[in-house]
C-alpha cells in the first residue's frame, strides 16, 4: 500500500501514520498538513500544504498513492473560526476528491474520519441513529453544516467513481489521555457543567479504538458509512460519578448565554452542539461496523472508566512525558545519516 494521510499534524493523523509505519504491507506513507507533525514519525514523508490541499493532485500522481486517509475534518468548533472550518472541511475535502478522481489517478481507496455530529441532537431524535437515519431537524451550527456538506461530496464521489472504495467513519464523542475536546475539558474541571432538569444518554469511544478503526478501514475493504462508538450508553450523571466530579447546573433557558461567562473567563468553551448533547444526548447503532469485522477494545462505560483511571494517575504522578516537537533537520538525520545503525 502507498498511503497519503491528511492532517498529519493532528493527533489522529500522527497516530495513524505511526500505525501504518509499523506495517510491512505499507510501502510508503506521505503526510500533508499546514503545520509540522506533533508526534514522532520515522519513515513518513511530510509535505507542507495550505489548508485547501490544492497540491494534493501533484502529490498523488508523483508518489502513485493508492490509498488516501482523510483525518483532517474539523469536529471541534472551539478550535477555529467558521471561515477556517469551511476552508478545511469543505474546500479541503473537495480538493482531496478532485485529486483522487483526476485523470489517471492511481487512488483506489479513500477513508474519511467524520463525526456523529452530523445527526444533531434534539428531543425528536430516535433512541439510536443508524447510518441511514436522517436528522430530525436542520443543522443549526457551522460545524454540523460543514460536516454534512463534506459528507455529501464524499458520497457523491463514491457514486460517480465506483472503481474507488470509499469508507466514511462517523465517530462518537472521544475520550482519552491525549484528548482536549469540550467533553474532556468539562471532566477535567473541579465541577462538571450540566443543564438543570436533564440527564442525557451519551456514547463514547476511547482514543485507542479511534486509531484501531482507522487502521482497520485502511487495511480492509469495508465500503460504506459506519458509526464508531462503544457499546452501550451512560447518562451524564453516571459519567460524572465515575470520574468523581460534582456537577453545577446551567439554566434550561438561555443556556448559551449562561455558558458565556465560562468562555470569557477561560474556564471552558461550551459550544452549542455540546450544550445540545448535555440537554438531549445521542445514541448511535454501531452494529454495522462490527458486522464488517471490527472489534472494539472498550465499551462506552469502559472508555469512561479508562479515562477516569488516567485522570487519577495524572493527579497522583503528574505529567512526565516530554512533548515531542518535529524538527526537519533532526528527522532528516535519523532517516539518512550513515551514522544511524539500521536493522
Amino acid at each position: 500500500m502507498r498511503v497519503l494521510v491528511t492532517g498529519l499534524s493532528t493527533f489522529w493523523g500522527g497516530r495513524i501514520a505511526q500505525e501504518l509505519e509499523a506495517r510491512d504491507d505499507v510501502e510508503v506513507v506521505v503526510g500533508v498538513d499546514t503545520r509540522d507533525p506533533a508526534l514522532e514519525l520515522r519513515r513518513t514523508e511530510f509535505v507542507r500544504a495550505d489548508s485547501s490541499y490544492s497540491i494534493l493532485q501533484r502529490i498523488v500522481h508523483a508518489t502513485e498513492i493508492d490509498t488516501i486517509l482523510h483525518t483532517h475534518l474539523m469536529v471541534d468548533s472551539t478550535k477555529t473560526s467558521n471561515r477556517a472550518m469551511h476552508e478545511i472541511n469543505v474546500i479541503g475535502t473537495m480538493s482531496l476528491l478532485a485529486a483522487a478522481g483526476s485523470t489517471g489517478s492511481p487512488v483506489r481507496k479513500i477513508v474519511v474520519k467524520s463525526s456523529t455530529l452530523v445527526y444533531g441532537s434534539n428531543f425528536q431524535d430516535p433512541y439510536f441513529f443508524r447510518e441511514d437515519t436522517p436528522r430530525t431537524r436542520p443543522a443549526r451550527t457551522s460545524i454540523e453544516r460543514s460536516l454534512l456538506e463534506s459528507e455529501t461530496f464524499v458520497r457523491d464521489f463514491g457514486e460517480d467513481n465506483p472503481h474507488v472504495l470509499v469508507t466514511l467513519l462517523r465517530y462518537s464523542n472521544v475520550l482519552g489521555d491525549h484528548m482536549n475536546t469540550p467533553f474532556v475539558q468539562a471532566l477535567r474541571m473541579p465541577v462538571a457543567p450540566e443543564i438543570f432538569g436533564f440527564d442525557p444518554r451519551l456514547q463514547f469511544v476511547y482514543e485507542d479504538d479511534v486509531v484501531s478503526a482507522l487502521t482497520y478501514a485502511t487495511t480492509h475493504d469495508v465500503p460504506g458509512i459506519y458509526n464508531v462508538a462503544g457499546d452501550g450508553v451512560v447518562t451524564w450523571s453516571e459519567v460524572c460519578r465515575m470520574v468523581g466530579k460534582r456537577r453545577v447546573a446551567l439554566p434550561p433557558v438561555l443556556t448559551d448565554i449562561a455558558a458565556e461567562p465560562l468562555r470569557l473567563t477561560g474556564l471552558i468553551d461550551l459550544p452549542h452542539e455540546m450544550l445540545a448533547l448535555l440537554r438531549y444526548g445521542r445514541g448511535v447503532d454501531n452494529s454495522r461496523f462490527k458486522r464488517a469485522g471490527f472489534r472494539y477494545g472498550y465499551t462506552t462505560a469502559g472508555a469512561v472508566d479508562a479515562f477516569a483511571r488516567s485522570l487519577r494517575l495524572e493527579k497522583a504522578v503528574g505529567e512526565s512525558q516530554p512533548e515531542y516537537r518535529y524538527q526537519q533537520d533532526v528527522e532528516a538525520f535519523f532517516r539518512h545519516s550513515p551514522a544511524v545503525v539500521r536493522d
